[in-house]
């Protein structure tokens, strides 16, 4: 809640010397130039036409039983909304159907602001959304994770030990996800998933990763509307 987990790759090589902390400061982050894969949305449309922007719509459909995984975006106008029922009245008032906001969704507002505020068109040269449950499924050769790391809000043994043994098999070692490897406070489920976020970055990186949709839209910032794997 207070910052963001990071797994640190190099560009290119075996990524067998992966390295972990915890941000408070994106700013700094973003400042360094290097190619940032982050599980935010970014590119807020003024408008919503379906369940969410044209990205969350683009991946769903790959995802099978792990589809729900994928929250819908609302508009900017409900992103920046002072409180739920404020962000429910304009997400309603600018989408086709009018659609209210999840409070799962609600809850990362803050986090979708923050970035939103640090980005331009030159930025994202180096800063790609990606969502976890993409990246794995791109890992997986293209293939949904067959078990939920989550059931009910609640980290899931099963669905974690799959992607842990899915990140091993991609060169990171297993001793990376130990507990004793982890910031205080840090889950472990956060840990797996920038894991996964840092493989997707080495593509975007190396002009591999493909933008869901494909070519992305834009918002009227100019910024991406896409999910990259």
């Amino acid at each position: 809640p207070g910052g963001w987990a990071v797994v640190a790759l190099p560009a290119a090589g075996a990524p067998d010397r992966p390295r972990l902390a915890f941000h408070a400061d994106l700013a700094a982050l973003v400042a360094t130039g290097r190619v940032i894969a982050v599980d935010i949305p970014i590119g807020l449309p003024d408008t919503i036409a379906g369940p969410g922007r044209p990205a969350e719509q683009a991946v769903r459909p790959l995802l099978g039983a792990r589809q729900s995984s994928v929250f819908s975006i609302p508009g900017r106008a409900a992103i920046f909304a002072p409180d739920y029922a404020a962000a429910c009245a304009a997400a309603r008032a600018t989408s086709t159907p009018p659609r209210a906001v999840s409070r799962q969704a609600f809850h990362i507002f803050p986090k979708i602001r923050e970035l939103d505020g640090l980005l331009d068109p030159a930025a994202q040269g180096h800063v790609f959304e990606v969502h976890a449950e993409l990246a794995f499924w791109r890992l997986n050769g293209e293939q949904p994770m067959p078990t939920a790391k989550r059931v009910k809000g609640v980290p899931a043994r099963e669905g974690l030990a799959e992607r842990i043994a899915l990140l091993t098999q991609h060169g990171l070692p297993a001793s990376f996800f130990a507990p004793a490897r982890r910031p205080a406070g840090m889950p472990l489920v956060d840990v797996v998933d920038a894991a996964a976020l840092a493989l997707i970055a080495r593509r975007c990186a190396a002009g591999l990763a493909r933008p869901y949709p494909d070519p992305p839209g834009v918002d009227g910032r100019g910024l991406r509307v896409a999910i990259w794997a």
